[in-house]
């Protein structure tokens, strides 16, 4: 794979109308020592609570088989020899979706029983080598998977959804035998032509919003949307904190100045330093936010500024509350949220140099050094939302 290639995941969900609990089930992991990532989306019998456990079973299993560089064939029968069966039907409870993407960019994707996944490229539907597999096991003999195998190119996009999407408007005079996975992948196109840029969240999104207006805003299934797209890297930075030797100040801001990206800017003594050694302007807004946190202020040339050590802790409680939805307010810490998201790398330069004011036995009992707690996010968005973190001390 390009070395300047980011793989952006994301999944958009809405449950059976009524259903608190969705009954698909989306989990992605970076198996970061490999530089792969896998991908899976899975789809209860049914809806509801019972849906939802036997989606998550199957998609534990796949995405831990996957990982472990087992064969498409074998994991999908070990899934279904695990999986209980319906009495009547004599089918598994489960359907799956699994995208392998490999460090060389060979990518895979294995379905079992959802519709068929869309790869557009070059604003067009695109075609991979396909082979179809009847699987050996005594549960659903014969039973077959679709694998396609293909290496991507920048600007590729993988679209995967649940009968949900596809069988959308199903009984509506528009759409008498459901919305159907052709008019899904004609949509994609069309979007991506008329907005080229368009992350995979939003894509995701506008496919989701299209599948619940065809079923009158009342969702007949659950529904998931699942989007993959290689593409340029977007960058963040986030410094926080003055260097550990005073005469590193000028490297630290000079760090700033070159870096190529969105830049954050973390703590009083970290803004000043920056604002003296590059000669940025900086104002007070006094815009006050949020009540738990002091408020931004403006950096000439900075995206953003704002308080350290208290935000820092704030961004780490919303990152790990955050799902698909989560609403997002406009305080400092949120804000912050915002552009990681928007981001595929995230680079930390970390100051060392200690702040007295963080000695101050008053200050609540949770408040700890800056580089624990940059160490704990950092985990957050690798683990949790697939992100490429550098961090670096100085």
């Amino acid at each position: 794979m390009e070395e300047n290639f980011f793989v952006e995941v994301d999944c958009q969900q809405k449950s059976y109308e009524g259903e608190r609990i969705c009954g698909d089930v989306f989990l992605s992991g970076r198996v970061k020592e490999e530089n792969r990532v896998v991908v899976v989306l899975s789809d209860g019998m049914g809806h509801g609570i019972k849906a939802n456990v036997l989606a998550t079973l199957t998609a534990t299993m796949a995405l831990n088989f996957t990982r472990e560089h087992k064969e498409p064939e074998k994991t999908a029968e070990i899934i279904m020899k695990t999986l209980p069966e319906c009495s009547e039907r004599k089918i598994n409870y489960s359907t799956f979706t699994i995208v392998d993407i490999e460090y060389d960019g060979k990518t895979t994707l294995l379905e079992y029983d959802n519709p068929p996944g869309i790869i557009i490229r070059d604003r067009k539907v695109f075609q991979p080598e396909t082979k179809t597999v009847s699987l050996a096991c005594d549960s659903n003999p014969g039973k077959k998977i679709q694998i396609y195998t293909f290496l991507p190119k920048k600007g590729d996009r993988i679209i995967f959804c649940t009968d949900g999407i596809a069988q959308s408007g199903m009984g509506t005079p528009r759409f008498p035998f459901g919305w159907g996975i052709d008019n899904v992948a004609r949509m994609a196109v069309d979007t991506v032509k008329q907005f080229p840029q368009i992350s995979a969240r939003d894509l995701s999104a506008k496919i989701l919003n299209m599948a619940y207006r065809n079923d009158g805003f009342q969702a007949k299934d659950d529904s998931s949307c699942g989007i993959i797209y290689f593409r340029e890297p977007r960058r963040l930075l986030i410094c926080t904190g003055p260097p550990y030797n005073k005469e590193d100040d000028r490297l630290l801001a000079q760090s700033v100045k070159e870096f190529a990206g969105k830049k954050i800017i973390m703590g009083a003594t970290t803004g000043d330093i920056i604002s003296r050694e590059l000669n940025l302007k900086v104002e007070d807004v006094f815009r006050f936010e949020d009540p738990e946190l002091p408020p931004l202020n403006y950096m000439e040339g900075i995206d953003l500024f704002t308080e350290g050590i208290l935000t820092l802790n704030k961004v780490e409680k919303l990152l790990i509350a955050y799902n698909i939805n989560l609403k997002l307010n406009r305080g400092p810490a949120d804000e912050i949220v915002k552009l990681i998201l928007e981001s595929d790398e995230i680079d930390f330069i970390i100051g060392t140099r200690i702040n007295i004011a963080h000695q101050d036995p008053h200050l609540p009992v949770e408040l700890e050094i800056r580089r624990t707690v940059v160490n704990r996010i950092a985990r957050l968005l690798e683990e949790k939302l697939l992100k490429k973190v550098k961090v670096s001390f100085v």
